[in-house]
């Protein structure tokens, strides 16, 4: 492996665009994404990868290793808020506890493009379904954060708690949980010609879009700095070992199983 790939990781265009918001804000500059753009931005990347992970399923099909594959995936992504959940809810509370429980079991769009352009100038192939993979650990995660929120929190001690049958609905037919896994079914549905009707849309501007929604990430980051100093060193050491250790985790399981190394990594 060459060590200048790891390098160049920081200098993805998405990634530079999140530390322009940074230096941005650090510089006193009125740039700002004007609402509603960050949600139609959000919304955007979620159809996306959801039916771009449709029509790679239906390439990839359902054999056994695939569907190993995708049930591993979607494990992980609903397990790891859990634990994080409890790690983290005596130090922030449970508000904050689960929104960054969603966000470690959540996957990254530009952590992924970022391990696609490293296996491809190491010529590591990898499935096509891992496509769908990152598209289907989206919901478990947001899920399992959504349902350990309104398990934990209780507004007001004299009002009826929802059951967690109730909880499970409701975090179901979130927009967000909506929207992927639907774009998903239809992606599966119309295959690999009906993607290609939709392309220029959900493919050639994806980047563009990942670009400007990191920028806004980087602007709403950088305002949120100063708070890093009520939760103290612990907020920056679990940062980087948190996800460290998670995938070490899934690079044991997937040996153990004994997926490809492109699937691996990814």
């Amino acid at each position: 492996m060459n060590p200048l790939d790891l390098f160049q990781n920081f200098l993805n265009p998405p990634v530079l665009f999140f530390f322009l918001g940074l230096l941005a804000i650090s510089v006193k500059s009125n740039l700002e994404i004007p609402q509603p753009l960050p949600k139609f931005f959000s919304l955007y990347l979620l159809f996306a990868i959801g039916i771009k992970g449709g029509a790679e399923l239906t390439k990839s099909g359902f054999d056994g290793y695939v569907l190993a594959v995708l049930g591993l995936a979607m494990a992980m992504s609903a397990i790891v808020p859990i634990y994080a959940f409890f790690i983290l809810k005596k130090k922030y509370g449970v508000h904050n506890a689960a929104a960054l429980a969603a966000t470690y079991g959540s996957v990254s769009a530009v952590t992924f493009i970022t391990a696609v352009a490293f296996l491809q100038s190491n010529q590591i192939e990898f499935g096509g379904h891992m496509v769908a993979a990152m598209a289907l650990m989206e919901s478990p995660a947001i899920i399992a954060a959504v349902v350990l929120h309104k398990m934990y929190y209780k507004e007001d001690d004299n009002q009826p708690q929802n059951s967690i049958g109730h909880t499970i609905k409701d975090a179901f037919t979130e927009g967000s949980i909506v929207l992927i896994l639907g774009s998903l079914v239809i992606g599966f549905v119309c295959g690999e010609k009906g993607y290609e009707s939709v392309k220029p849309f959900t493919g050639d501007i994806f980047k563009g879009v990942l670009c400007l929604f990191l920028l806004d990430m980087g602007l709403v980051a950088a305002r949120r700095l100063k708070e890093l100093k009520k939760t103290g060193f612990l907020s920056l050491v679990f940062a980087i070992l948190f996800p460290l250790f998670n995938a070490g985790t899934a690079i044991t399981i997937a040996k153990f199983v004994g997926m490809s190394h492109g699937d691996a990594l990814m």
